[in-house]
């Protein structure tokens, strides 16, 4: 059962995170740890394919939100995260940057530190002076994108072992044996959990749960229920970011299925759907449209809707009680003074 602890307030997060690297105290090592890069799972172009013309043809068209990441719609993402309407990035920095040592307390020091979409691994950087890992394990659908991140992190920190692993986790979690199994501790900031469905949160958790041993655990980033405006704004900002970065996805639906989406056929539509505790984006189309792809082909109607993403915003007492039943305990949480986001370190109970 997890131990709710007060939830400790960080004070307003008017800016961004400003650390700078330390290097991690010990012997320095005469060369650098070799890095390690392992391509776990492999792109099946016909079941995208077949995925994606599932999706376009269900009753309500969708798609999973991974594929607005292609090369563009990752840049556009960055750019959205130094909006200032998307409040979760620079809310999270600031939350870790006053309770970094608070909570490199509750962790302790020497874990296997397993960043799950590491991206450009910034964030996890940010642990190593404190939490000292024993083993860095970046964990991205792609392994070349990760060897550009982690250059620079093996001449800051030479004597971190470092695995990139090219993996899709959200689906399964199959880590290669060179992942130690000691004090396991899967890091997944920046409330990426919102874009599982709770049903789907609470089996992604299990998952991560029975990959830890018994001194391993989670950190994570969770984005709390908050007034609609705020949340609205951050989805749909006035400079057209974000709805640039929701009709890239056609794009790259494009080169995937080889269609024939015409980006300025669409519009974003972003909205806060209360009864469901979530943000929804959508591609809308401007008029009556057909649409082909390989195998496939669909008339859109005027306003009908591709849904493209969603964002769950959780009660934090919802996620808490979410960790229980997933296997996690004693759980700390750190909250900005607004009570916009959470920071939550929990457990793998035995």
């Amino acid at each position: 059962m997890i131990v709710k602890h007060q939830a400790i307030t960080a004070p307003h997060p008017d800016r961004r995170s400003q650390g700078h690297p330390i290097l991690l105290t010990g012997a320095r090592p005469a060369q650098p740890l070799e890095a390690e890069f392992i391509q776990a799972c492999h792109v099946n172009t016909e079941a995208v394919r077949a995925e994606l013309g599932a999706g376009l043809l269900a009753p309500q068209a969708f798609t999973s939100s991974k594929y607005l990441y292609d090369a563009l719609g990752s840049k556009l993402f960055e750019a959205i995260c130094a909006l200032p309407e998307y409040y979760p990035t620079r809310t999270e920095a600031a939350i870790f940057e006053v309770r970094l040592n608070d909570i490199a307390q509750s962790i302790g020091k020497g874990c296997t530190l397993i960043d799950l979409g590491a991206g450009n691994c910034v964030k996890a950087a940010k642990l190593f002076p404190v939490l000292q890992p024993g083993q860095y394990v970046p964990v991205d659908i792609s392994v070349e994108h990760l060897r550009e991140a982690v250059g620079p992190l093996r001449q800051r920190f030479p004597q971190v072992a470092i695995t990139g692993v090219g993996l899709d986790f959200s689906s399964e979690l199959d880590l290669p044996q060179t992942v130690r199994y000691r004090k396991r501790l899967f890091f997944y900031p920046g409330s990426s959990i919102g874009n599982f469905n709770p049903e789907q949160a609470l089996a992604f958790l299990r998952r991560l749960r029975s990959a830890c041993d018994a001194d391993g655990g989670l950190l994570i980033g969770v984005d709390l229920v908050k007034e609609r405006r705020v949340l609205e704004a951050a989805y749909d900002d006035a400079l057209g970011v974000t709805a640039a970065f929701n009709l890239n996805l056609l794009l790259h639906l494009n080169v995937l299925l080889e269609a024939d989406f015409a980006v300025r056929d669409w519009r974003h539509v972003a909205f806060f759907n209360a009864a469901r505790s979530r943000i929804e984006m959508h591609l809308e189309a401007r008029s009556a449209v057909a649409v082909s792809w390989a195998g496939g082909e669909r008339r859109f109607a005027e306003g009908e809707r591709i849904h493209t993403e969603n964002s769950y915003k959780y009660v934090a007492e919802d996620f808490l009680d979410l960790l229980t039943q997933a296997g996690f305990g004693e759980a700390r949480m750190w909250r900005d003074a607004r009570g916009w986001f959470a920071v939550i370190h929990a457990r793998a109970v035995q």
